[in-house]
């Protein structure tokens, strides 16, 4: 993998703006349709619980490093960066409960073996961000490693498996995603990726999507004109996996691929079935990892699909958010619901919940910058894209 630390003039002007925005409410949000009263409150609540529970090593009491870097994008997202502002110190805690965690194989895992690639691509994912907006050059080197374990462990068919470790074939597309979002994080934060790494992406994650009648990628026309979606091994479909496949095609700038479409239309459904929950329940909808990947495709895509169906997943979260001052351990948060539960639990539920209210901030590189259209040219040659 071809990897280099030269910026464009964007990326520095970029990273300038998040800083001076850290202080400033509201961000590049597009309007009161976006952020309300209550939105802020719960994702100062929730921001507030993060800190209040993150403990002395800046863990959160887990060493699954993908659950700590949630916590950072939690934070990051909200635009607060490491040792700045109200809660610069519990970013510089986590970041750096994660760097000095790192392998030197460059693999982001402590835990389970079985969770290398999981938690290795959310952890590269947020490092790419945190690079992205810091230039801090203490993640540099960690970074570079954790990209060139991704192109190493890619499997024959494009795909990765939960061990980091390369095969024949990956295992299913909940790891696909995670690592396609560490790559474009790499993009965004001026990095280079070797194009057959995504090209062979690509081609895995298409090969997850199935019609109706039961046809695997649905190159043929007959499949493009039926209902399908992308699914978890081939064969199960469900909403998380309509997502993930959505969020990878956006990131590697597949924009106009037809699948996308498709899997919208089932998203969008299953959003405008969300009910206000009770007060005080402390649920997201559906399960932390499906709403990070809802809300994500529903952003990424835009237009009137993130205008109809992001004040629900909003709502949702304002309304259902725990809250009782008596009850430090549990006010200002979210469970994770899943198979996530106790306090992984409570922290993967509430750092999804912060990020997802404080997506219209645009803090984020990866929420800034739109389309890089030049992914696709990325893909015939070796020069890095540069940000449009």
């Amino acid at each position: 993998m071809r990897l280099n630390y030269r910026r464009s003039p964007f990326l520095v002007g970029m990273c300038v703006v998040v800083l001076l925005m850290s202080s400033t409410p509201g961000g590049y949000a597009e309007g009161d349709w976006e952020i309300t009263p209550q939105s802020e409150q719960a994702l100062e609540l929730g921001l507030e619980w993060l800190a209040r529970n993150q403990g002395p090593e800046g863990n959160w009491e887990s060493n699954d490093l993908g659950l700590v870097s949630m916590g950072v994008l939690a934070f990051l997202a909200a635009g607060h960066t490491p040792g700045r502002g109200k809660y610069g110190a519990n970013v510089e805690r986590a970041l750096s409960f994660v760097l000095k965690n790192a392998k030197p194989s460059g693999l982001l895992n402590i835990a389970d073996p079985h969770r290398d690639m999981y938690n290795h691509g959310l952890s590269a994912f947020v490092l790419g961000q945190a690079h992205g907006i810091t230039n801090d050059q203490a993640i540099s080197p960690v970074l570079d490693r954790a990209l060139k374990l991704i192109q190493n462990t890619q499997c024959r068919d494009g795909g990765w498996d939960y061990r980091a470790q390369a095969q024949q074939n990956g295992h299913d597309l909940s790891l696909v995603v995670m690592q396609a979002k560490a790559l474009r994080s790499a993009v965004d934060s001026g990095l280079e990726v070797a194009p057959e790494v995504i090209e062979l992406a690509i081609k895995s994650v298409r090969d997850h999507y199935r019609s109706k009648s039961g046809k695997r990628g649905g190159d043929d026309p007959a499949s493009q004109n039926e209902p399908g979606q992308f699914t978890y091994d081939g064969n199960r479909g469900t909403l998380a996996m309509a997502a993930c496949g959505v969020v990878c095609m956006q990131e590697f700038g597949q924009y106009d691929d037809w699948r996308i479409g498709k899997n919208m239309e089932m998203i969008t459904r299953e959003v405008e079935q969300i009910k206000l929950p009770g007060k005080n329940e402390g649920n997201v909808p559906w399960d932390a990892y499906t709403l990070y990947y809802v809300g994500q495709a529903l952003y990424q895509v835009g237009g009137s699909s993130w205008q109809a169906n992001y004040p629900k997943l909003r709502d949702h979260l304002s309304t259902g958010q725990f809250r009782d001052p008596n009850d430090p351990a549990r006010h200002g948060s979210w469970n994770a619901g899943g198979h996530v539960g106790g306090k992984p639990g409570q922290l993967y539920g509430t750092a999804v919940g912060c990020f997802i209210l404080a997506i219209p901030n645009r803090y984020l590189p990866i929420l800034q910058e739109g389309k890089i259209e030049n992914l696709k040219a990325l893909q015939r040659s070796n020069v890095a894209p540069s940000a449009k």
